[in-house]
């Protein structure tokens, strides 16, 4: 049984609809109700984001994921947004439309071995209700394993059913993503992994941009993620836009009290800098 708990754009809880794999939230980003599917149920992910508000976050992967219950889910919920009393009953007015479903959740979706099995299960039951191509179906990821062949081949199921990709890009140097994301990655590794997402779907940079220990980002910072973006779009790999977007809930972290909002005449500084690039940039203080 579902609780009576109202929605709101600060509350992301995974358990608000007391399933297991699938919650409802309302994105301040999105302006509607967003059908997230958590597969990382045991709040396991390969990255350690510093502003991440998972509770215990390990590091892993997703566990096996039992495709039955999920269906069931899924199809069960989308039928109470679409013919029930949820969205009057739980949803603020003006935020009452199913904006899109989104594979998110408490860890890097793509680390589940049914990636590309979970994609054709949202491809069929979005066909059986009728779902409208304006409701998209949001792959939200750290990007780092997408050179995998199963999360490729997701990939291009995802792009048939109105998918697009939201790529984490936080910072754009290998010393940035150590102290945003405490990943030690290789820049032309994210770029390979980046331009793998855009020749199959279409793809959104999403970056979180707050200060750390009262100071913003620096320029530096900012003309790293600059250039980065300059030379794919110099190569014709073409990005849909960027999603920047500061803090919105606290963090979990060890590093929460260090981190802060940015004012956001900062922020809109930044977008400025992006969109000279010809590049839309959509902003969330």
């Amino acid at each position: 049984m579902m609780s009576d708990k109202h929605l709101d754009v600060h509350d992301h809880d995974r358990n608000s609809a007391e399933l297991r794999y699938v919650y409802p939230v309302v994105s301040r980003r999105a302006g509607g109700v967003s059908v997230g599917i958590n597969l990382n149920t045991n709040n396991a992910c390969n990255w350690r984001c510093i502003y991440c508000q998972v509770p215990d976050l390990t590091r892993g992967a997703a566990p096996p994921v039992d495709m039955a219950l999920l269906k069931a889910e899924l199809r069960d919920f989308l039928k109470e947004l679409l013919h029930g009393r949820f969205m009057q009953e739980r949803v603020p007015e003006g935020a009452r439309r199913i904006n899109d479903i989104a594979l998110s959740g408490n860890g890097e979706p793509t680390s589940a071995a049914e990636f590309a099995e979970v994609v054709e299960l949202i491809a069929e039951i979005r066909s059986e209700l009728a779902i409208p191509a304006s409701v998209k179906t949001v792959l939200i990821t750290n990007g780092s394993l997408l050179y995998r062949e199963n999360v490729q081949r997701g990939l291009v199921g995802l792009a048939k059913i109105s998918g697009e990709v939201w790529f984490k890009l936080d910072r754009a140097s290998e010393a940035g993503m150590k102290e945003i994301n405490d990943t030690q990655v290789r820049m032309e590794k994210v770029r390979a992994n980046l331009i793998a997402v855009i020749e199959r779907c279409p793809t959104w940079l999403q970056t979180c941009w707050f200060a750390f220990d009262g100071k913003p980002p620096s320029r530096q910072d900012e003309d790293d993620y600059l250039a980065f973006i300059s030379s794919l779009l110099s190569e014709g790999h073409r990005l849909q836009g960027v999603l920047l977007y500061g803090l919105a809930r606290p963090s979990l972290q060890p590093e929460a009290a260090r981190l802060s909002s940015l004012p956001e005449s900062g922020m809109q500084a930044f977008a400025m800098r992006i969109s000279s690039l010809g590049l839309p940039v959509k902003v969330s203080v």
